[in-house]
């Protein structure tokens, strides 16, 4: 978990912190946790970008017993019912060698998948942001590929150049075995990912720059892409002025 607050800006600012915040699952939250989340940081929504199956096999974190936070649900992936574990682990196993590779051409076609068929989810995404009364959380299963389009979007709309926004993203790098192994331990993402090594999950800068070169080419940016989601100049405006206005 961490603050995207203090990112550089292209007219000379930066990112305010306390608005913010990425991370990987939270449910494995301690009580400290919650109360440095909810009463020193301020924290007021969270955005999930997990599938229907993610939220029914892992349940309730600790945050999502607060009636104080406004929970938002948008799955970046295709709808689907619920699958139980064994189902998951069913899919797993009969997924062909080449949906297997991780490779960062892999990743960068993925995350613009999620532009491509869930538009609806990453705006909402976005809405959430903007409208947050204080900071807001935005996560998914281990916080770099859902979570890491979601917030790339965003700093692109704040104006932080795509070195910076490539660089915060490659340094989930840091802390991926760890994240990893608690992912793995999981009945929805285990199956996939024990087959897998640390390297495939590994953040590549290559991966990110191509969706924010995808995006600036196609639709100039992401103002631009949420633009032709239906996003008025305002609305792009509040959510700038929400990441870069103290």
């Amino acid at each position: 978990m961490r603050d995207v607050g203090g990112l550089p800006t292209r007219d000379g600012g930066a990112t305010v912190p306390g608005r913010l915040i990425r991370s990987d699952n939270l449910q494995d939250l301690t009580e400290a946790d919650v109360t440095r989340l909810v009463e020193d940081l301020g924290v007021t929504d969270v955005v999930d970008l997990r599938t229907e199956t993610e939220l029914h096999l892992e349940g309730d974190g600790p945050l999502r017993r607060l009636e104080s936070l406004t929970h938002h649900h948008h799955s970046l992936l295709p709808a689907r019912a619920p699958e139980s574990a064994d189902e998951v682990a069913a899919r797993a196993l009969a997924l062909p060698r080449r949906e297997r590779d991780r490779s960062p051409a892999f990743w960068s076609e993925h995350y613009l998948g999620y532009l491509a068929k869930r538009p609806d989810s990453v705006a909402a995404a976005l809405a959430a942001v903007a409208r947050a009364r204080g900071a807001a959380v935005v996560h998914c299963a281990a916080g770099k590929d859902r979570t890491g389009t979601v917030v790339a979007m965003a700093l692109d709309v704040a104006g932080v150049p795509h070195e910076e926004i490539v660089a915060d993203y490659v340094l989930s790098g840091e802390r991926i075995e760890a994240i990893i192994a608690r992912v793995a331990g999981t009945d929805s993402q285990g199956p996939v990912l024990r087959d897998q090594d640390v390297a495939d999950q590994t953040p590549r800068a290559e991966s990110m720059q191509a969706i924010l070169d995808a995006v600036e080419d196609g639709w100039g940016g992401a103002e631009g892409w949420l633009r032709a989601q239906g996003w008025s100049a305002d609305d792009v405006g509040a959510l700038r002025d929400r990441l870069t206005r103290a």
